[in-house]
């Protein structure tokens, strides 16, 4: 019983040491983002979609689940427009509160399908048919940190790992350079990138 008791204590306190290292990594990389100016942020972006358009991964995909920036993230959105141009089938997540959780949903026009969502992120309207992440060949993902093992940091809520453990195509985690750490602490329910996609390269991630 005592030896039970021990393993529990045990794992508790390597969750807890996690969480802290997460929370540790998120206060930095915050920091670093900060550093960025609007200026270099577009120009790192526009280096970022040039990078990925010219892969084969981005080429022969038929179907992409993009994100919709934040001001601090790489803004990938013209991409869409060329994925759009190129005939792919383009989605977005949708927040469902009733279900506490993200959906993706097509996209196929930026003026008329997309609003502005619960967490002041553009996303789907409500009219936008819902498409089983199954269904998409690639996945574009924010982060607010990576490893050149795939490993992603999110912003702690597990919205995205929960749509991620439902994807079975090609995810690119998509970060500025400045987001790329050593070490990212992973936990059984963190979801890894396939590829990393910087303002500087696109990396397959290392086993």
């Amino acid at each position: 019983m005592a030896g039970a008791i021990r393993r529990i204590q045990k794992i508790k306190f390597k969750a807890m040491t996690i969480q802290e290292e997460k929370a540790a990594l998120r206060q930095r990389m915050f920091g670093q983002l900060k550093k960025i100016t609007p200026e270099l942020q577009m120009l790192h972006s526009a280096n970022a979609c040039l990078i990925l358009e010219n892969e084969e991964i981005w080429k022969n995909a038929r179907s992409v689940l993009f994100f919709a920036p934040l001001p601090e993230e790489p803004d990938i959105w013209p991409l869409a427009a060329d994925a759009l141009a190129a005939k792919k089938k383009v989605a977005l997540p949708k927040f469902i509160p009733e279900r506490n959780h993200y959906a993706s949903c097509e996209i196929q026009n930026f003026s008329s399908d997309v609003e502005m969502g619960k967490f002041g992120i553009r996303e789907p309207k409500a009219s936008c048919a819902e498409i089983p992440p199954i269904e998409f060949d690639l996945i574009l993902v924010p982060g607010i940190a990576f490893d050149l093992h795939g490993n992603r940091l999110g912003r702690g809520q597990g919205f995205y790992d929960r749509l991620l453990a439902e994807f079975r195509g090609t995810k690119i985690g998509i970060a500025f350079d400045e987001q790329i750490s050593t070490e990212v602490s992973a936990e059984a329910h963190d979801v890894r990138m396939d590829f990393i996609l910087t303002p500087t390269r696109c990396l397959q991630a290392r086993d």
